[in-house]
């Protein structure tokens, strides 16, 4: 890979890292449901150009885009305003990568190795050992909202690989005209006091979910969609994980975050195992193997 491509890739971590503190401080003053639908609307916005139909391919691409827009962000951003830190809610979100490894084994008949096996499991033990920390351990609904969205994430990935490649925009502005209407229904159903929210808002406060919809969505999505037409998936994928580890750095600079050893700990033994997942072991040993 190329300086420029690895620096492309620098800057799409620190987008979708730095959108955790966005996606904090925004759910804090907004309300996660609230929050999130305010995010999807400036990116519905955005993407107007790219909301254009998909003939044959409507009824699962509103399907995924209900899962990745309403059912993934919602409680990612509500595990996020739960959370005691940023970088326990960070590493978690990660976990789409196993699970979207054993959907795939399970309905698209997908090889499983005794490595990948192996690395799941290592992967759930770095959680486990996540989850002991006594800060998250205060505040285990937001890890468990966060798999919940992980899982979604997952399986929204799976459904995406049964229909053809259309394009990340594309995708984003169908994400977003489903959930900005979608979850501001849902905010004024489970929460209250948005229009006093608005009335008290001060034009300044907008900049997390405008953040939010640009920097990680329209910016760190349209990064990797360029590397990935460059490189293989298992060449990105693992430079993708520095997210999770600027996310912690940032909360530590912003919200002055306190990271214990069993986070530390936790939190490589789990980026470990994701990191056994996504890249080709298998493919990797038998190289070795030959060479030697």
């Amino acid at each position: 890979m190329s300086v420029i491509h690895l620096a492309l890739a620098l800057v799409a971590n620190c987008a979708w890292g730095f959108n955790f503190i966005a996606g904090k401080i925004g759910t804090l003053t907004f309300q996660p449901l609230f929050f999130t639908s305010i995010r999807f609307f400036f990116l519905l916005l955005i993407m107007l150009p790219w909301l254009r139909p998909a003939p044959g391919h409507m009824k699962p691409l509103l399907k995924v885009a209900f899962l990745l827009g309403v059912i993934h962000f919602s409680m990612m951003f509500i595990g996020l305003n739960a959370g005691g830190n940023i970088a326990s809610v960070a590493i978690t979100t990660q976990l789409y990568v196993p699970f979207s490894a054993i959907l795939a084994a399970i309905f698209l008949k997908e090889s499983f190795s005794a490595i990948r096996v192996v690395a799941i499991f290592i992967a759930f033990i770095g959680i486990l050992v996540i989850g002991f920390d006594p800060i998250v351990f205060s505040h285990l609904d937001a890890v468990l909202w966060v798999m919940g969205a992980a899982f979604a994430m997952a399986v929204a990935t799976i459904m995406m690989r049964q229909f053809p490649n259309m394009g990340v925009f594309k995708l984003q502005a169908w994400i977003a005209a489903i959930a900005a209407p979608s979850l501001l229904l849902l905010s004024l159903i489970f929460e209250s006091g948005q229009l006093q929210t608005l009335a008290d808002l001060e034009i300044i406060q907008l900049w997390s979910p405008l953040y939010s919809a640009i920097g990680a969505s329209v910016l760190g999505h349209g990064i990797v969609y360029y590397l990935l037409g460059r490189y293989p998936v298992s060449i990105v994928t693992p430079l993708l994980l520095l997210a999770p580890v600027l996310a912690s750095i940032f909360g530590i600079w912003w919200f002055g975050d306190e990271i214990g050893w069993k986070l530390i700990v936790g939190g490589t033994i789990t980026l470990l195992g994701i990191l056994l997942v996504s890249v080709n072991v298998d493919r990797l040993m038998s190289r070795l193997k030959t060479r030697i």
